[in-house]
């Protein structure tokens, strides 16, 4: 309980995939060894069965979006984006949303028409969403625009059609970031790094 994330990182480190260990950690039911447990599984042996029983038991805010990288690097992501996206749950919609963010920067095979798709469900949505899904959908359409050049423009321009999104982050310090000029920002990083 209360185990620190730089602890948690030497634990990662130390474990490495450990599949059989993350299973039993998230069958613990506590907080930290359900983060733990997304940090070691193994992507490639997460069943969809596990991925929705995992997405469906997570109530932990952002680790939604250490569960979204899990499945984005494993064989089930389109399929588990498609369910949780059309999900009346706001929170595994919100985790679905993590996971269209993670597969734009992680999966090669899925098409960009299938991400153009999410712009436009973004942008008719967005301002009437969950307060979850409000920041899960800002965060997938800045990933989205770094995919490619031509989402980079789809995404810009619906981000601009969208305007400021508000997100009530709690007594945190947390801001939501405006995507256009993130989105700008990691066109400006990748073209500083060739």
């Amino acid at each position: 309980f209360g185990v620190s994330f730089a602890t948690l990182k030497t634990l990662v480190k130390r474990i490495g995939v450990d599949q059989e260990l993350a299973l039993a950690l998230w069958e613990t039911g506590n907080h930290d060894a359900r983060t733990l447990a997304m940090k070691i599984a193994d992507p490639q042996g997460m069943s969809p069965r596990d991925l929705d029983r995992w997405a469906g038991e997570n109530r932990m805010g952002m680790c939604g979006g250490y569960l979204a990288a899990l499945t984005a690097e494993g064989p089930h992501a389109l399929a588990k984006a498609t369910r949780w996206l059309a999900s009346p749950d706001p929170a595994l919609r919100a985790t679905g949303w993590a996971l269209a963010g993670q597969m734009a920067m992680l999966d090669e095979t899925t098409p960009d028409a299938w991400f153009a798709e999410r712009l436009a469900l973004s942008e008719k949505t967005i301002h009437t969403a969950s307060n979850e899904d409000r920041a899960a959908m800002n965060g997938a359409v800045i990933a989205i625009g770094g995919r490619s050049p031509g989402l980079r423009k789809a995404a810009t321009a619906a981000a601009k059609r969208i305007g400021k999104v508000e997100v009530d982050h709690g007594d945190t310090a947390c801001k939501t970031p405006d995507a256009v000029p993130y989105i700008e920002k990691m066109w400006a990083h990748a073209a500083a790094k060739k």
